[in-house]
């Protein structure tokens, strides 16, 4: 009988959407973090499957609410944690993970006034990490030397969701949403990047004309995750396109980007969440003729299959070249970019399988590059007393007019955080 891969078995029931489980546990007590736990190495790696989410070691993690009234609880009494669909979770911990949900509608909410402008107070609390972390990063550059290596400052749509069974609870999650503004937040939750389809074609038809954002790009790539034995810190990165012929080309090698902040915001009473972090990608400095036969070989070797998981496979063993590289991941990805001079929006459709777990996943993610914010960042151009000036007068003006208001508020959100990206994601 011809070998089959476990991507690719059917199961009996027939539902070839759900994976093949892996006959061995990767781990018999799975983690479902995303904090941060430094010690005395530079970087700091956090396993999930087939990547590594890399970290500084001076990174910043935060997660707080946003939406209630100025005045009262950051969370309302009204909300409740509920079950929410993810398979991948749900096969990894054996129990569907929660999230946090509104006792009722907006018309429901008794009277109780919620934040109408919570973009402001986004801004206002993410200025000061964003200028400490875009600092470390200009120094981790820096000292890098590396000026194939780019900063990115990036808005994501999403949900924040939360381990469920009795790990976490209601409590914990409001204790953590009352902590200190600086405070160190080891919340346990992950970012989901999934979103309905409704939401992606609102931004492209609608948001983006809105905001100045044109038809840029339309590209269809694959990307082949891979583990190198010499450097088990580091997930090397192929991306690929396809050439005439149908066959894999390689022309970008990069390394595991990190992260330096990331900024979860639960948004109440709206149906998806924000994340705001900033973070470095470079391409591979160094690629000796070892790896770069390796690499090559192994991307060459693949073959497009649109029936399975990731769009690829390879014949049995051409996933491995000797006994230092192998393959842990495939992604198919298509994306539209939408674009300005200082942003871009960047629809994204993901098909994605996890080798080390023999999982897959398909998503529908949108994210915003803020291209200008990013650059004044790496140059340093931007000062924190500028932005804590404008702070301070939003502030004061509180009893000025409301153009005086508007105009203050313009002003911070286009200098660090988009205005119209965050009024669109409280819009939904």
């Amino acid at each position: 009988m011809a070998y089959i891969p476990p991507h690719k078995r059917h199961h009996k029931d027939g539902d070839r959407s759900a994976p093949t489980p892996s006959p061995i546990p990767i781990s018999l007590n799975p983690r479902f973090k995303e904090t941060l736990n430094l010690g005395s190495s530079r970087r700091r790696q956090d396993r999930h499957g087939a990547g590594k989410i890399v970290y500084a070691a001076d990174s910043i993690f935060r997660w707080w609410p946003v939406g209630a009234a100025a005045d009262g609880d950051p969370i309302p009494v009204s909300f409740r944690l509920e079950p929410f669909d993810w398979e991948t979770i749900e096969q990894r911990d054996g129990e569907k993970p929660l999230v946090l949900v509104s006792g009722g509608g907006l018309e429901e909410s008794a009277g109780e006034e919620q934040d109408t402008t919570p973009w402001v107070s986004i801004t206002e609390r993410v200025v000061p990490d964003l200028i400490a972390a875009a600092a470390s990063a200009r120094d981790e550059l820096k000292h890098g030397g590396d000026e194939e290596a780019k900063l990115y400052f990036m808005a994501k749509s999403g949900k924040n969701v939360f381990p469920g069974g009795s790990s976490v609870s209601l409590d914990y999650i409001k204790k953590a949403a009352s902590a200190p503004i600086n405070s160190t937040n080891k919340l346990r939750k992950i970012f989901c990047t999934n979103v309905p389809h409704s939401h992606m074609e609102n931004a492209q038809i609608t948001v983006a004309p809105k905001i100045g954002l044109s038809f840029h790009s339309q590209k269809d790539h694959y990307h082949i995750l891979i583990s190198d034995k010499h450097r088990p810190d580091l997930t090397i990165t192929c991306k690929c396109t396809i050439t005439e012929s149908g066959q894999l080309r390689l022309y970008k090698i990069e390394e595991n980007i990190v992260r330096h902040l990331v900024a979860d915001i639960s948004c109440l009473y709206k149906k998806l969440d924000l994340r705001l972090f900033l973070f470095t990608r470079r391409k591979m400095k160094i690629i000796d003729n070892e790896e770069n036969e390796a690499l090559n070989k192994i991307v060459m070797s693949a073959i497009i299959d649109p029936d399975v998981k990731g769009g690829l496979r390879w014949p049995i063993g051409k996933q491995y070249y000797g006994e230092r590289f192998s393959v842990v991941g495939a992604w198919h990805t298509k994306c539209i970019t939408l674009r300005s001079d200082k942003m871009r929006l960047v629809l994204r459709h993901a098909d994605r399988f996890d080798y080390m777990k023999s999982t897959g996943e398909v998503a529908s993610e949108l994210s915003l590059k803020m291209i200008e914010i990013a650059r004044l960042l790496k140059e340093g151009d931007i000062e924190s007393n500028l932005l804590e000036v404008m702070v301070q007068e939003l502030k004061v003006c509180s009893d000025e007019s409301d153009i005086q208001k508007e105009i203050v508020m313009e002003a911070i959100a286009e200098n660090i955080c988009s205005k119209t990206l965050c009024k669109y994601m409280f819009s939904l």
